[in-house]
């Protein structure tokens, strides 16, 4: 079996929609949703650049980006769940699979050298 990242934010993507589309549209889920909208799509579209980098430094910052939005995207999460409990269930799901591309792409930027400049402080 392969393993395709770029299929597997593109499926994460799809279920964060078809999710927060069947939440409430209220004064508080509106802005929530879309913020978590951007910031879930975003780390498949990033991941997509970086296939596609020019360079490593490149590649690097693009995985960066989708290291920081999978983490916006798990802030959103929780706050959706704290706003709605009765779906809170459906939205750990989410929140589970966004912990694991987490880690995933913590991996990835690890094993290009993401965290050399935390080791190795300047003097």
């Amino acid at each position: 079996m392969t393993y395709d990242l770029e299929e597997r934010t593109r499926k994460f993507s799809k279920a964060v929609i078809e999710c927060l589309r069947s939440l409430p549209k209220d004064q508080i889920n509106l802005p929530l949703v879309s913020q978590c909208v951007r910031a879930a799509t975003s780390v498949g579209a990033n991941y997509r650049e970086a296939n596609a980098a020019s360079s490593k430094k490149d590649f690097k910052n693009k995985i960066a980006i989708c290291r920081k939005e999978i983490r916006e995207t798990k802030y959103w999460f929780e706050l959706l769940s704290d706003a709605n409990p009765k779906e809170k269930v459906t939205l750990d799901k989410l929140y589970d699979e966004a912990r694991q591309l987490d880690l995933i792409f913590n991996k990835i930027y690890s094993s290009v050298g993401g965290f050399e400049r935390f080791d190795n402080p300047p003097k």
